[in-house]
This record gives structure tokens, sequence and C-alpha cells, in this order.
């Protein structure tokens, strides 16, 4: 598992975040937003997960009334920009789940980690 200060890292990007018994880190209990965090080995593999698996709450994810998913969706963006030191924007956050989103490439989510996050690398073979 990875080291206690990267996971309060990742807690303090996302207030009232907390770890269940079962090692599933919940950044948002309403909306049943979270990440299997027990079996990452290593801060790339929480880096991958918060894209892979955040990027649809911060941009698309629907759970509540309209206002209320506006905030739901700021909330998820500010965390992920806070935990990856980025600034990703509702328009960038589109894209990421669209290529990203659901570990549906998660060779390409390796790649734009390791780019430093360069929206180019989405933009790579894409149809």
């Amino acid at each position: 598992m990875i080291e206690w200060p990267e996971v309060q890292r990742l807690m303090n990007a996302f207030p009232r975040s907390f770890i269940n018994q079962h090692g599933e880190f919940i950044a948002h209990r309403e909306a049943n937003e979270y990440i299997i965090l027990h079996d990452c080995e290593s801060v790339l593999e929480v880096k991958c997960k918060v894209i892979e698996w955040f990027s649809r709450g911060a941009f698309k994810t629907a759970p509540f009334g309209e206002r209320k998913n506006r905030e739901f969706h700021r909330f998820m963006l500010d965390g992920i920009n806070k935990y990856l030191f980025t600034s990703f924007t509702p328009n960038d956050m589109d894209e990421i789940y669209t290529y990203l989103g659901n570990s549906v490439n998660h060779e390409r989510t390796l790649q734009f980690i390791n780019s430093g996050y360069d929206m180019s690398v989405l933009q790579e073979d894409r149809p």
C-alpha cells in the first residue's frame, strides 16, 4: 500500500473524504465516488485511479439537481486539481473522461501522467 503521507495528501484534496474498512477511498459519500486504495502500491497507481475513475464525477455524473450537480462537479474537479497539482478545466475533464475514463485505455493514462498531463497525448491516434 502507498505511504500514509500520500494518503493524507489525497484526503486533503477531497474535504470530508474517508477510507472505509474495505480500503476504499470515498471522495464523496452522497455521489458514491470512490476508488479502491488498498491495492495501490505506488503514487502512480493512485494518480491513474484518480484520473480514470474521478474524471466522470468532475464532468458528467448527475446524481443531484442542477445546482448541486454543478457544485459536485466543481468539488471533484477541485480535488483532482489539488491532488495532481494541475489546473484542468471542465473542458479538459470532458476529454480526459472521453479518452481515459473508466480505465478504457490504461496505457494512455500512463503516457498522459508521464508527459506531465500534456493534453496533446489524448489527441494521438484520435479518430
